[in-house]
């Protein structure tokens, strides 16, 4: 059961996740789908297991270190792991109603 404090961390990573963008697409990584799972531990370690867009995404090794410096200034967190995984691979389905209104997909 998660406890308030797990609920407060997870809405600012959630945040902290919001203010990361893929360099080629005008949209936040959470927002694009790309997250496909947020652990926090009641400890503070916090694991995301997350997709890119393609597998040459120029994005690939400068996001997660974005992604994990930003979450680690979230109060409360004490380590930040990412997992990067291809399967299901991203497609545009995966994005939220946001996303597709803020592309003109809708």
């Amino acid at each position: 059961m998660e406890t308030i404090n797990e609920t407060i961390i997870e809405a600012q990573v959630i945040e902290a996740l919001r203010s990361c963008f893929d360099p080629e697409i005008p949209v936040n990584i959470y927002e694009m789908g790309l997250i496909y799972d947020l652990k926090i531990s009641p400890e503070g370690p916090v694991t995301i297991q997350m997709t890119l867009t393609s597998p040459h995404c120029p994005a690939a090794q400068s996001l997660p270190a974005e992604i994990e410096a930003k979450v680690r200034t979230v109060p409360g967190v004490t380590d930040v792991k990412i997992d990067i995984v291809w399967d299901p691979p991203w497609d545009m389905s995966k994005m939220s109603e946001a996303a597709r209104l803020q592309l003109g997909m809708m």
